[in-house]
């Protein structure tokens, strides 16, 4: 079990699942979900539309790397930096350079959603638009990596076991036109940087919500690697070239001088009702 994460699409079902039980009134034609991840602090919205003041269980929706339609739910990321660390740069750096099983590699160590350690994916003679396939040789590289950047992020100490969870770890290019997982051609100038993320021990299919928060937030600040190959934008807009597709994130600035809320287009549908008959051993009060 991993608890020292976030997770958007857990939040995502959770926005929706709170709306059909009635935890959150409906009150108007959309309906906004505030949720609190306990075990790190993490302040997140969903915002859901209730047309007529019902809950959908449908809708037409989409997001890349799946086929499946569900409701829209518009996720935001509030006040994300330094949510695990206190910092959104944990070194106070944008640029460190860890030491990796080929050497020295400069890595942009951010916590914003998430930990995340970012790599240039030209230092492992990538662009960022690779196949999962193409991108697995790296891996093994980057799991070494990780642990290197959890230990410089002060996440864990030298004694602590080692986390392939933590920090989430990737790769950042400019962009260059490529296909996704399911064929499609995508044009360098249809999305702003590309980046190709680890999942545990293997490629992410298309990125971790988390992650996108992080690579958002990496974005936007001034000598990070992330911030150097990026297209920068003028409304805080971030399209990011991922394998199954390109996924949109907005920075929206907030007024109390907290770092910006993050905005991610979601999908979620509920599949099942269910109840669940658990028998009690005996002698155990009910």
């Amino acid at each position: 079990m991993e608890w020292t994460s976030n997770c958007g699409n857990c939040a995502t079902a959770v926005a929706l699942y709170a709306v059909h039980r009635g935890l959150v009134p409906i009150t108007s034609d959309t309906t906004t979900v505030r949720m609190l991840n306990v075990n790190t602090g993490a302040r997140l919205t969903g915002t859901i539309p209730t047309p007529g003041l019902t809950a959908p269980d449908e809708g037409t929706a989409v997001v890349p790397g799946t086929d499946a339609l569900g409701v829209p739910v518009l996720l935001g990321f509030q006040d994300p930096a330094g949510s695990t660390t206190g910092r959104a740069l944990p070194t106070g750096r944008p640029l460190d350079t860890l030491t990796g099983p080929d050497g020295p590699v400069e890595a942009s160590l951010v916590d914003a959603g998430a930990p995340a350690a970012l790599f240039d994916a030209k230092a492992f003679g990538l662009d960022g638009s690779e196949s999962p396939a193409a991108f697995a040789a790296v891996v093994p590289a980057l799991t070494v990596l990780r642990r290197k950047a959890a230990l410089a992020m002060g996440l864990v100490g030298e004694d602590a076991p080692v986390s392939h969870a933590v920090p989430n770890v990737g790769v950042v290019g400019g962009p260059v036109t490529y296909r996704t997982t399911h064929g499609h051609l995508v044009t360098q100038d249809q999305y702003d940087v590309a980046v190709r993320m680890v999942s545990m021990h293997a490629p992410h299919p298309a990125i971790g919500l988390t992650s996108a928060v992080a690579l958002a937030m990496a974005a936007t600040t001034p000598g990070t690697l992330a911030h150097r190959v990026t297209r920068q934008t003028a409304d805080g807009t971030l399209r990011l070239g991922t394998p199954a597709g390109v996924i949109t994130a907005r920075a929206v600035p907030a007024p109390d001088g907290a770092s910006p809320t993050v905005l991610l287009h979601r999908a979620a549908r509920r599949i099942a009702r269910a109840e669940l008959l658990v028998p009690v051993p005996e002698g155990r009060p009910v």
